[in-house]
């Protein structure tokens, strides 16, 4: 949903955890109406396109592929640059959804920006229970195999190819005898599917240099939740101030600080529990 984001450009400052060695750019597709509330089925998908950078130390990153290319800009621009780049709507952000695997070592780390917070969560690398089956697919000319697992309440199933031995994947998942390439929940609410490979690369994988708030994977979804059905109340919670919302003549809109009920649910189900 469109809310309250009142930085309009992605953090360019960063820290080098390691440099990339292999690249995957991932198609991101998201639905964001899945009880049917829009009239218009084409509107209910977002995408993004994503990069999945492998380091030699086993440490991974899942980030926008908008993202680090706005950021590269702003980081080799001179301000008149970025001012016409801005102008150009050149610096539109992508998804600020950043998995990394096994950074700390062991660990899974996702960080977020919502509104003007960010926030950062590890967790234990999660186990999934994956059942392979006999399906097939070719993806960008590479044979893939097939396996379903069941993760925090959606069924996956996916394809991943053993010619690229690499037990990783895009957002959290991972643990197959190859790259998984394509993923979709049972009803493709959710899916990713691998549109590129670059099998060498020095691309640095970063972090962002910001005051993360630290906190545990149910405080990230209870907070994103808060601010996805009343994003302006966040706003002013969180010290934001005080805004005001007007319709296109200039009255003021009453509702606007109403929660609303949201017509889909997060790529985790559990996080309720």
């Amino acid at each position: 949903m469109t809310g309250v984001q009142t930085c309009a450009l992605p953090i360019s400052e960063t820290e080098t955890l390691a440099i990339g060695t292999m690249e995957f750019v991932y198609d991101y597709k998201w639905c964001v109406d899945t009880t049917g509330q829009l009239d218009n089925i084409d509107n209910s998908y977002e995408r993004d396109q994503m990069l999945l950078q492998i380091a030699s130390n086993g440490l991974s990153k899942f980030s926008s592929y908008k993202n680090l290319s706005v950021d590269s800009l702003l980081m080799r621009s001179t301000q008149e640059q970025i001012a016409a780049a801005a102008m150009d709507g050149k610096l539109s952000r992508g998804e600020f959804m950043t998995i990394y695997k096994n950074y700390p070592d062991g660990k899974l780390t996702h960080t977020e920006k919502i509104c003007d917070d960010w926030f950062r969560y590890d967790e234990e690398m999660p186990q999934f229970n994956w059942e392979l089956s006999d399906s097939t697919a070719t993806i960008l000319g590479y044979e893939c195999r097939s396996a379903v697992c069941d993760f925090r309440g959606r069924k996956w199933t996916v394809f991943y190819c053993e010619d690229i031995p690499i037990m990783d994947g895009p957002w959290k998942l991972y643990g197959l005898p190859g790259l998984i390439m394509r993923a979709h929940d049972e009803k493709c609410h959710y899916s990713f599917e691998c549109i590129g490979i670059k099998s060498t690369s020095d691309r640095p994988i970063t972090i962002y240099k910001v005051p993360f708030n630290t906190t545990s994977r149910a405080k990230y979804y209870d907070t994103k939740h808060r601010y996805d059905v009343n994003p302006y109340a966040y706003y002013e919670a969180t010290g934001g101030g005080t805004i005001t919302v007007t319709d296109e003549s200039g009255n003021a809109v009453l509702d606007a600080y109403d929660p609303i009920e949201l017509p889909f649910d997060y790529i985790e189900r559990d996080w309720k529990k």
